[in-house]
């Protein structure tokens, strides 16, 4: 065995993430970047200054405090458990890292096996947040009216209406919609090699069609709010800021913004002071219990669509997602619901 060798927890991660940069995709860097965030933090609350102090209490005890929800709770608040699945998010990342510092001699060689990886249930890996099908048409009324074809407005229909994944919608460029045919429609393509891939690759490409009120609003945006921005690859995005291509960060801070109900001034339904409520602040957005995540609209579309008994494939086809991931992941509809409507389909 080799020698241990002192190294300094932020200056590891450092070293890991740029390891790492050539093979992860860059959302998951950024994952892995959050994660390791919170192990640094831990290591400088517990006087941790060299990797090679850590015994496996030490992975213990970051195990509580993570689980504990410590990490990025501000000062005064009372922090609030992590869900399962977010807490072995954070030690599987955990474990690589440290497979990483042993082989720069930081950790013994086995030591990412001390740290446990916590048993899901099968409903513990689910998230329970969606964005429910009454909500959504609020908000695009609102939309509709008071922000009509900007930039959030553009977002969140797209979102809606054809149920893809934010990084989708971040990759449409303006040759990618079809507003002058009989049906408007927009086609979602990989482009790895110019930073805006899909999820499934080549076979996850396909057209969308949107509704001629979508449509028309499309084409208002691009004729008036948008931005004229080509991209460093000379692309010409739909989504753009004054830098260009808008980011993936800005969607989803977007989409934050129009799902708390105080924006669509329907008060706080949390009995907060909106006045003072921080969640008001564009940087804070997240922290209303309202606000909803891009794929929490995602999972609100695959509601609606199973309610309206739309077929499993055009669902599974139009979102790009199989029909167990669908069931798994996306349906919230309740077990009462989803039997009845099984009911309507039987011969009695």
């Amino acid at each position: 065995m080799s020698k241990l060798e002192s190294l300094e927890p932020a200056r590891a991660v450092r070293m890991y993430l740029e390891a790492r940069q050539d093979e992860l995709a860059d959302w998951t860097l950024k994952s892995h970047k959050y994660r390791l965030r919170a192990f640094v933090e831990w290591c400088e609350e517990a006087g941790v200054d060299d990797l090679t102090e850590l015994d496996g209490r030490d992975l213990y005890e970051f195990r509580v405090w993570r689980r504990e929800g410590n990490f990025g709770a501000e000062d005064g608040e009372t922090p609030e458990e992590i869900a399962p699945v977010t807490l072995k998010s954070q030690l599987t990342t955990l474990r690589a890292f440290l497979r990483f510092a042993a082989n720069i001699h930081a950790v013994p060689e086995d030591f990412y096996e001390r740290v446990p990886l916590p048993k899901l249930s099968g409903t513990d890996d689910v998230s329970d947040s969606t964005l429910e099908p009454d909500r959504a048409t609020d908000i695009l009324e609102y939309l509709h009216r008071y922000h009509y074809a900007s930039r959030r407005h553009v977002e969140f229909a797209l979102l809606w209406e054809t149920g893809a994944r934010m990084g989708a919608i971040r990759g449409l460029d303006l040759r990618d919609l079809d507003l002058d045919g009989r049906t408007p429609v927009v086609r979602y393509k990989h482009r790895p090699d110019q930073g805006t891939p899909i999820k499934n690759g080549e076979k996850g490409e396909r057209f969308n069609s949107v509704s001629d009120r979508v449509g028309t609003m499309l084409q208002a945006y691009i004729d008036g709010p948008r931005v004229d921005k080509t991209d460093e690859f000379g692309r010409k995005p739909l989504l753009t800021t004054s830098h260009g291509r808008v980011s993936a960060s800005t969607i989803r801070q977007d989409v934050y913004v129009v799902t708390r109900p105080c924006w669509l001034n329907q008060g706080c339904p949390h009995n907060r002071d909106i006045e003072t409520c921080e969640a008001v602040e564009l940087n804070h957005v997240s922290t209303c219990p309202s606000s909803r995540s891009p794929h929490d609209v995602r999972k609100g579309v695959v509601t609606l669509y199973r309610r309206e008994e739309v077929p499993r494939r055009v669902v599974s086809d139009r979102l790009d997602a199989s029909d167990l991931v669908l069931d798994k992941h996306y349906d919230r509809r309740g077990e009462r619901e989803r039997a009845e409507q099984r009911r309507n389909h039987l011969p009695w």
